[in-house]
């Protein structure tokens, strides 16, 4: 079981409370975690990449094992923390202002 946790809009938007647990055939990568995400809950897609190229949004970033995966090629294996649950993969709204 892979353990994600988003962030509060986005919870709230899925309408979930706490982690989400997701089901994921190896290998474990950004990209199977967030198309499991957003096939489990479609409201989600388009809020975290965009719809067509799939890219990460701006304001979006990913983190695991203390690690920031944000610039990570998309098909990269995550930590294996990550894969194997012992760790949740992170997804994280940035902040941005003066």
């Amino acid at each position: 079981m892979i353990r994600v946790v988003l962030p509060t809009h986005l919870r709230t938007l899925a309408k979930v409370d706490g982690e989400v647990t997701l089901e994921i055939k190896a290998p474990v990568t950004q990209r199977s975690v967030l198309d499991a995400l957003e096939a489990r809950y479609p409201v989600l897609r388009g809020t975290i990449r965009d719809h067509v190229s799939e890219q990460r949004r701006p304001f979006i970033r990913f983190f695991a094992c203390e690690q920031d995966l944000s610039h990570e090629p998309p098909d990269a294996p995550l930590p294996e923390a990550v894969a194997t649950g012992a760790e949740p993969f992170l997804v994280v709204g940035a902040i941005a202002g003066g």
